[in-house]
């Protein structure tokens, strides 16, 4: 058989017979006096089973010990390490769907907010907001959370979560969460040096539990300044960089002084 021959009686492609003989699962065949590959029977049978086991869902290197000579050992344990991947996936799935139906049921009653798909735990805390007039602050205040669900560990988006629930649990804090998204906002023209920066820092700061701020944040103005450009520390200054970028310069000295103050208040 020439090579489409095989390809096409198998059901796979001759590119793929040829990656195949290129990562030698597949014996190449004797050539005939033109140069053709002359296939037989027999690599139509390797052949089939390699397209079996690749449709398991089985990779090539585990194919490759599949086929090596001791294959009935190999073959029970790759395909009892294939039953749990597929188990893990399944598990994986089953949780996504599970996400997705609430999310389609917040989408349907209008609770999903522009920042969405975001969990459903957050989605309630945006509700305990309350209906927040327009203001650009409380947007990228909503993003800020949404960035931060999506790239923290499971502990720490607990944490935070956790924290958000005992912000919003003191009395009075929804309107004091009101009073610095429009302090805020009323900083977007001004200097740093302008006097409502220190009164926006002190209602930010009144609001946030100071355990929710990490001991090591970095408030400095340079936040270049003691770095050597490498590690985990350079990741974080970039990060904070470009997180104080997003604001004007008088929002951004507010949020700066929020934290000292709640840095020098941590117990």
């Amino acid at each position: 058989m020439r090579i489409g021959e095989l390809a096409a009686a198998v059901g796979v492609t001759p590119r793929a017979v040829r990656h195949y003989h290129h990562l030698g699962l597949l014996p190449e065949p004797e050539r005939r006096p033109n140069g053709y590959r002359d296939y037989t029977l027999r690599h139509a049978v390797v052949l089939a089973r390699i397209r079996r086991l690749t449709e398991l869902g089985l990779g090539l290197a585990e194919v490759r010990d599949v086929l090596a000579d001791d294959a009935g050992r190999e073959l029970v344990e790759v395909f009892g390490e294939l039953d749990e991947d597929l188990a893990r996936q399944e598990s994986a799935i089953r949780e996504r769907r599970d996400r997705l139906r609430v999310l389609m049921e917040d989408a349907r009653a209008g609770r999903l907010p522009a920042e969405g798909p975001v969990s459903s735990e957050l989605v309630a805390l945006f509700g305990r907001f309350g209906p927040v007039p327009e203001s650009p602050m409380a947007a990228k205040d909503r993003e800020m959370f949404a960035l931060l669900e999506t790239t923290a560990t499971p502990e720490v988006r607990a944490e935070m979560l956790a924290g958000l629930e005992s912000m919003m649990a003191v009395p009075g804090a929804v309107e004091r969460v009101h009073e610095a998204y429009a302090l805020l906002d009323a900083l977007a023209d001004a200097e740093p040096d302008d006097p409502r920066v220190t009164e926006a820092a002190r209602v930010l700061a009144g609001l946030i539990p100071p355990d929710m701020i990490p001991p090591d944040t970095n408030t400095n103005t340079d936040v270049d300044k003691g770095a050597n450009g490498t590690g985990t520390g350079a990741g974080t200054r970039s990060f904070l960089r470009a997180f104080y970028a997003d604001f004007a310069p008088a929002q951004a000295e507010a949020i700066r002084r929020t934290l000292r103050i709640l840095r020098e208040d941590r117990p």
